[in-house]
């Protein structure tokens, strides 16, 4: 057994994703949350950039003694598959167990990928999809507008921003005749209502959050890395910029409140 907390970061507060389902399969596990939200984006960063801000995120949450890693972030398991083979401890990515939920999922053999520029242009999703099963067709599309939407609270399909926004981005998907489409970044599951409208029905949504969350769960209860049965529980969340909006737009991501609490990295 192990009581130390799981450790999650993202770009932002879409990683919250990836929290609400841990706090659904793992309700006693301690969890220490970072969001750059100073940063966010990390979609539209160079590869080395975002490189650099992962490696800060990481050592933040090894000052916070976790025992395990989750890059609830599709930029940076996309862009810098290979970060976490430095650590200590576990590292887990929300690429392969989405692929590999996607590849179950699909009747028609034919899979969307909505992401980030940078998990879009690396080719992740189509070679883990591919590695799985090569006569997988998959048909990727980079929503670089989805992440400012969902962190400034827009996500609601009656918006008039948000249908304009994602029925632009998702009519090449509809048009390849897709039956599966995953939500290759976590910030996008807040968007699921809105996508699914305009993808129809028939179709279904592969949220990464959950899949990582899913993944990480089932490593630790394998390992006996698990908390203490009564251990008590403790839920911490930083961010890098705006505090007081964190609480907010959290509420979206989690549907419950928390506080979050601002601290200063290595910005260089």
């Amino acid at each position: 057994m192990d009581n130390r907390p799981i450790g999650v970061f993202d770009s932002g507060l879409g990683g919250l994703t990836a929290v609400k389902e841990l706090e659904k399969v793992l309700p006693g596990e301690s969890l220490v949350y970072f969001g750059d939200t100073g940063r966010v984006p990390y979609g539209t960063r160079s590869r080395e950039v975002i490189r650099r801000y992962a490696n800060q995120d990481m050592d933040f949450l090894l000052r916070h003694k976790v025992k395990a890693v989750l890059a609830a972030c599709g930029t940076v398991s996309s862009a810098a598959a290979d970060i976490g083979a430095r650590l200590p401890v576990p590292y887990f990515d929300v690429v392969a167990p989405t692929a590999r939920a996607a590849a179950l999922a699909t009747k028609n053999r034919r899979i969307g990928v909505l992401g980030t520029s940078a998990t879009i242009h690396s080719g992740s999703y189509t070679k883990a999809i591919q590695q799985i099963d090569e006569s997988l067709e998959v048909f990727p599309q980079a929503c670089p507008l989805f992440v400012p939407l969902t962190e400034n609270g827009f996500i609601s399909p009656e918006e008039e921003l948000v249908r304009i926004v994602v029925e632009r981005y998702l009519e090449p998907v509809r048009g390849a005749g897709v039956d599966t489409v995953i939500l290759g970044c976590t910030h996008y599951p807040l968007l699921s209502e809105a996508i699914g409208r305009a993808m129809g029905p028939g179709v279904t949504l592969i949220n990464s959050g959950e899949e990582a969350a899913l993944a990480l769960a089932g490593a630790l209860e394998k390992t006996g890395a698990l908390c203490a049965p009564g251990q008590r529980r403790s839920a911490e969340f930083y961010v890098t910029d705006a505090p007081e909006n964190f609480s907010t737009v959290a509420e979206l991501f989690l549907g419950h409140s928390v506080e979050g609490t601002r601290v200063d990295i290595t910005f260089d």
